[in-house]
């Protein structure tokens, strides 16, 4: 049988391989990490976590990524029973404990028969066999001109950003206390995943002013990429309003100061945690493009954090995306070259859970392929079906960008259900798309 050769060891290409070999065929994942690394990646584990070690809501009945990950489980899917093996007490959401996670898929699939790993850079798209391509946002320089080559056109970019880790044992817990937003967690260890750091109004305040004064990473030579909404920067926030910061990462509501409990902060910072043995903790929603010396500075006038290490400082790097609707079909293929699909966020999905989906989708249509068969995209209705709908013309072709799974992209529900309230229109659309998701993988 033909081997389908894959590009790209991360989410999507990692789920891609379970998936593909899982169905019986032959395996080729091509990986040119750690030979050649890129910005964020410290190891050349596959499925490494760079960006945040969460793959938000696990409520399948209320959320679009909670119905997601209801999906991939029901598929079957690697990179979820990887989560499951290594998840971390979040309240509602699933986080996991990054290493170990990466190092569970890269076991995996290196123990499977029917998976082979080639170390080396692919730099131009091949004219012959069965590929997918799932590089990421960090696509090699040569790869991403090999692909504006073919499809005539300048690949679509945005700014991505990474949050700094914080050593657990130095911050200072009798300013900052333990405690998930809402009491959200049925187990004490659910609800105390998350460290908070109060400010009043002067601090905050003076915080504001720090973070709009310091120096930042800015890109050059003609950089016209902007950022994508849902990962933006502390400071890109900071500049549309002083209040903006307060009413997102930094919002103080369902949290009570345990040092303080009769005085409501101004605002809180929180931090949650990054690995199993609570060592490290990330804070939350401060992904940030400041220089490493301005980020020590700022960074340590959040009180609690005033003598914080970092173990790791946030960055800025830039994400690499193909305009889908125009160059794929629904199989996921390549217009011009139906011998390559594309799989995970250079498709214009945006999240580890949705590049993982695609990438799940896209192992499965190929493996069908080589088989003989074609198989369907899932319908619309579902999650993953919603998001393959969305990238391959569903989307405006004029003004794509990258798109977080929500219920906006899903077909509308009927009209009675809709008028039942939120909770009641949210718990139909979740029911539909299991049974619908449930009949397509039978």
């Amino acid at each position: 049988m033909e081997p389908l050769h894959i590009i790209g060891g991360g989410m999507a290409g990692s789920e891609a391989a379970w998936q593909a070999a899982s169905a019986g065929v032959p395996v080729v994942l091509h990986e040119m990490r750690p030979a050649k690394g890129t910005f964020a990646h410290r190891s050349g584990d596959f499925a490494e976590m760079v960006c945040s070690n969460s793959f938000r809501s696990d409520d399948s009945e209320q959320n679009a990524v909670g119905l997601l990950h209801w999906e991939m489980r029901a598929a079957n899917g690697l990179i979820l029973e990887a989560a499951e093996a290594h998840r971390l007490p979040a309240g509602g959401a699933l986080a996991v404990d990054r290493d170990p996670f990466a190092g569970y898929v890269t076991a995996k699939l290196k123990s499977h028969p029917l998976i082979s790993v080639s170390y080396e850079e692919v730099t131009d798209l091949p004219s012959t066999g069965n590929w997918i391509i799932a590089t990421g946002p960090l696509t090699s320089t040569a790869l991403a001109q090999s692909i504006r080559r073919e499809t005539h056109a300048e690949a679509l970019a945005f700014f991505d950003a990474i949050a700094p880790i914080v050593y657990a044992d130095t911050v200072d817990m009798s300013v900052a206390w333990m405690q998930s937003r809402y009491d959200k967690g049925e187990t004490l260890e659910e609800q105390t995943a998350y460290m908070n750091c109060p400010m009043d109004r002067a601090q905050y305040y003076a915080f504001i002013d720090a973070l709009l004064a310091a120096e930042k990473t800015e890109f050059h030579e003609g950089e016209t990429a902007g950022y994508f909404d849902g990962c933006l920067p502390i400071e890109v926030m900071a500049e549309r309003g002083r209040e903006t910061l307060r009413f997102g990462p930094m919002k103080p509501v369902g949290l009570t100061n345990a040092n303080n409990p009769t005085v409501k902060p101004y605002a809180v910072v929180q931090l949650r945690r990054d690995n199993k043995l609570g060592t490290l903790y990330n804070i939350v929603g401060f992904q940030t493009k400041m220089k490493y010396g301005a980020q020590t500075t700022v960074l340590k006038m959040i009180p609690g954090l005033q003598d914080a290490s970092f173990a790791r400082l946030g960055g800025i790097h830039r994400n690499t995306f193909i305009n889908s609707p125009t160059l794929l079909d629904d199989q996921m293929r390549l217009k011009s070259r139906p011998n390559i699909r594309f799989a995970g966020q250079i498709t214009g999905v945006e999240g580890y859970v949705e590049s993982a989906a695609m990438g799940l989708v896209a192992g499965r249509m190929a493996a069908a392929e080589i088989k003989g068969t074609i198989l369907p995209p899932p319908p619309p209705d579902t999650a993953m079906g919603a998001l393959i709908t969305h990238i391959t013309g569903g989307a405006e072709a004029k003004t794509f960008q990258p798109m977080n799974v929500n219920f906006g992209l899903f077909p509308p529900i009927d009209a009675k259900a809709g008028r039942k309230g939120r909770t009641l229109r949210y718990k139909a659309y979740t029911d539909r798309a299991k049974e619908s998701f449930t009949a397509w993988l039978a």
